[in-house]
């Protein structure tokens, strides 16, 4: 069962649908939709205001999401935030991408199809405009995104939507094998689909 915890007598919400791994933690005023994922060690803290991941949208692995005073957190349709990420107080636009590691403050506005780019430093109250690659510790805009970028991030998400279905449907806690087992198997290729493979 994953940890999730009810606060001032509000308790989670998990779309039957969504995978949250057993590590990681619900606080409070935290609602997940239908088809998301919340990886391993994630913390979604809803102790001040709500988080809120609306459908198809995916936390990963060891991220921490709080609210500010007043100022919900919300994760829109298909929104993606990669591993490591911190992010406060701030809202992630549909079909938007956070990189690995990247910071986001307070009053943060991520617009539609923008990328964030891993180890960025996003300041407080900065606004993200749709389709935009924003990088760097402080975060600026580098440039616009294309059509063909854009589709390259959707479909990297729809890999995220894949791995919540086959998590909840094969995910099980065992105990490792000792020795490696002959003719052992892989998992299953995601085919996903890289830069350099979509011949960006």
């Amino acid at each position: 069962m994953m940890p999730a915890y009810e606060y001032e007598g509000v308790r989670p919400v998990v779309h039957p649908s969504a995978f949250v791994h057993e590590t990681a933690v619900l606080i409070g005023d935290v609602i997940i939709g239908e088809g998301c994922l919340v990886g391993p060690n994630a913390v979604l803290r809803g102790d001040i205001g709500r988080l809120e991941m609306k459908a198809g949208s995916n936390i990963q692995d060891t991220c921490v999401v709080h609210c500010f005073p007043g100022k919900d957190v919300v994760i829109e349709e298909n929104g993606h935030v990669g591993h490591g990420a911190v992010l406060h107080g701030c809202r992630v636009g549909r079909n938007a991408l956070i990189g690995i590691n990247a910071v986001l403050m307070d009053d943060v506005e991520v617009g539609e199809n923008a990328i964030v780019g891993a180890l960025a430093f996003v300041k407080e109250g900065t606004v993200i405009p749709p389709a935009t690659l924003y990088a760097g510790a402080p975060a600026k805009q580098i440039r616009e995104l294309s059509e063909k970028e854009v589709g390259w991030k959707s479909r990297g998400t729809e890999v995220y939507q894949h791995l919540a279905q086959r998590h909840a449907a094969t995910g099980d806690c065992v105990e490792p094998l000792t020795e490696v087992e002959p003719d052992r198997q892989r998992v299953p290729d995601v085919l996903y689909e890289t830069k350099k493979t979509s011949g960006r």
